[in-house]
């Protein structure tokens, strides 16, 4: 008789949990958004020591056969750097840009494009939206660095630090053209 409720008692738990229920529960697709079309990057700059100096989160737009500079991107107009959310830059450490000493802290890179020179600007004010809330009254540095000629299409907005001697060269490139943006260690 025990063993008749014992065999029942089993049978009630194992119809309770049907394994094919919770599996189906399992195979469910959790829902994520579509990947965007200008997908969020960063660069790190680390010292000698390999400790980090500076981090840059920026957004790559692609080329898409599209003419850059002077028309998607108009020359002598404020612009955001990359695509959505302003470009952020991170200094961990306070370093030397344009003759300035920039405290480390959290600012918005901005920048000029021009056909021979860029204007590169640091501003306090952060997590906006592209460069619609920009204010020249919040820069902290300005820099003007001259356009380089890349020898091969730099299909997504990129950026990348080269170390020097004394500190690093922000480099931003995209389509046929790029500059660089010399960060010099604090003594």
């Amino acid at each position: 008789m025990k063993r008749i409720f014992l065999l029942a008692a089993i049978a009630i738990f194992t119809f309770q949990s049907n394994p094919v229920q919770a599996q189906e529960k399992t195979t469910e697709a959790p829902s994520f958004d579509k990947m965007d079309v200008s997908p969020m990057d960063l660069v790190v700059y680390k010292n000698e020591a390999e400790e980090v100096v500076a981090r840059v989160i920026y957004s790559r737009p692609l080329k898409r056969d599209r003419e850059i500079f002077g028309k998607l991107v108009p020359f002598n107009e404020v612009w955001r750097t990359g695509a959505n959310e302003a470009t952020e830059l991170t200094l961990y450490k306070d370093m030397k840009i344009a003759d300035v000493i920039v405290e480390a802290g959290t600012y918005s890179l901005y920048s000029i494009p021009g056909e021979k020179e860029w204007t590169v600007i640091l501003n306090n004010r952060t997590n906006t939206w592209g460069a619609y809330e920009y204010s020249d009254q919040e820069d902290r540095v300005r820099i003007k660095v001259p356009v380089r000629t890349s020898p091969t299409t730099i299909e997504s907005f990129s950026m990348a630090f080269v170390t020097k001697t004394d500190g690093a060269d922000l480099l931003m490139g995209w389509d046929n053209k790029y500059v660089e943006v010399p960060f010099k260690a604090v003594q």
